[in-house]
């Protein structure tokens, strides 16, 4: 139904005439005649005007009036359903629209920012190393001592000489190994591993441990047999893969089966809906190599005391929802140690817990900050919000967080307005992301 006619059925259940709109409202009849009809469509001013007079939600009028827009400007093409498909997965991908488009183009590959992850610092890595730039000066080796997605790091590996990157997922592990370690690998192999796995017939394969486990729950139950499938065959060819080669695979199997994930983001939980039936078709990721790196798997408080580095940024988890749980799936996949999983959202045993999630973080934080041997720290958080759930509140003040940096050396903040991820429990009105410059004494 249009916007023009959802407004006539408006008008005429509320018994007025377009006569009477123009004196209550100001707006001409000719023109209400025309929004009608459907020859042209209400400005914003018009639907707020409407909307205010009828008593009913004008973002819900907006929505109607914007998505017959899109409909008219597909109208020309004869695959509109297609169209609207791939408009949908771009939307989905917050974004990362050339991971999308990427899927048609032959060879293409998936690049490291595609993945969803919470707390991703795509959109603001720009903005953090302008400020960074402006802020310091010679800087030759940086660390990111809370990795997560990997982007900042990557960015580090363009502007510096050495860089330290850390995470202790082991699955972000992998991925650091497999898009940026510098060490052999066959591209040719690994496409031959990839074009085995694409013929595969995921129907007629038997049930294994994805499958048993996270069909019809997290993936499609054909698909999880195929992807438990592939996990089985990267593990038995082990001993004929470099470390470079086995990462790639593993990971190039985390990027491919992310996007058919049935969940908003993250392992917390699945959606109770029947799951659209689809092809695991895998491509390659962006694979790189750099020399100049490291990389660690250790809890950031203990690698605090083991190196030293010219700048270090570090961005902390920011409430109680451990990133080992939100993320249990991969972690699982990568290990492959087959534990025995518990719950509705099927976890294993915890392990890799944060204090950085618990009351315990105030203290961890200040822990963190006086055993850094840094000339430059670079601290990324958001303000604390109102929050309804208890798991979203920041377990970190910012005036405990502004304490710590004050003792350690002269601290700038900085603030950039910035929607966060939101499940719809949170007010998030004026949220921002904050960036502390501290130049260590």
């Amino acid at each position: 139904m249009y916007i023009g006619t959802v407004l006539k059925n408006i008008r005429e259940e509320q018994g007025f005439s377009l006569l009477e709109i123009q004196k209550n409202t100001g707006i001409q009849e000719s023109q209400l005649c025309r929004i009608e009809s459907g020859i042209r469509f209400p400005t914003d001013e018009q639907i707020f005007i409407l909307a205010r007079f009828y008593n009913i939600d004008s973002d819900q009028l907006q929505i109607q009036r914007d998505s017959d827009k899109i409909l008219e400007n597909i109208k020309a093409y004869s695959n509109q359903e297609l169209v609207l498909d791939v408009a949908k997965q771009k939307l989905e991908s917050k974004g990362n629209y050339l991971s999308v488009a990427a899927d048609s183009l032959p060879g293409a590959t998936i690049p490291l920012e595609s993945r969803r992850y919470i707390g991703c610092k795509q959109k603001l890595v720009d903005w953090i190393f302008d400020i960074i730039d402006n802020e310091t000066t010679n800087i030759h080796t940086a660390t990111d001592i809370f990795a997560g997605t990997g982007v900042v790091a990557k960015k580090m590996l363009g502007l510096y000489d050495n860089v330290i990157i850390n995470d202790f997922l082991f699955s972000n592990n992998q991925i650091y190994t497999a898009f940026f370690k510098h060490g052999p690998w066959n591209k040719e192999k690994i496409l031959k591993k990839i074009e085995l796995y694409n013929n595969l017939d995921e129907t007629k394969l038997e049930e294994n441990y994805f499958s048993v486990n996270y069909g019809g729950k997290y993936f499609d139950y054909d698909m999880s047999k195929k992807i438990g499938w592939i996990r089985e065959d990267i593990e038995n060819s082990k001993s004929d893969l470099t470390e470079k080669e086995y990462a790639i695979l593993l990971t190039t199997l985390i990027y491919n089966i992310d996007k058919h994930a049935n969940t908003l983001g993250h392992f917390e939980a699945y959606i109770k809906k029947p799951i659209k039936k689809a092809e695991l078709k895998l491509r390659l990721i962006d694979v790189k190599e750099f020399e100049n790196l490291t990389i660690y798997r250790e809890d950031s408080n203990q690698l605090a005391r083991e190196i030293k580095s010219d700048l270090v940024y570090i961005d902390p988890p920011y409430n109680s929802r451990q990133y080992c749980r939100f993320y249990h799936v991969y972690e699982t996949l990568v290990k492959w140690d087959k534990p025995v999983l518990t719950g509705v959202a099927m976890k294993p045993p915890a392990e890799n817990m944060s204090k950085y999630c618990t009351s315990h973080a105030p203290k961890t934080f200040s822990d963190l900050i006086e055993n850094l041997d840094s000339k430059y720290l670079a601290i990324s958080y958001n303000n604390t919000y109102n929050s309804k759930s208890g798991s979203s509140k920041n377990k970190i003040e910012l005036e405990e967080i502004e304490e710590v940096l004050n003792v350690k050396g002269k601290t700038k903040k900085f603030a950039k307005d910035y929607r966060f991820f939101n499940a719809g429990k949170t007010d998030l009105e004026n949220h921002q992301e904050l960036l502390y410059i501290t130049k260590v004494r």
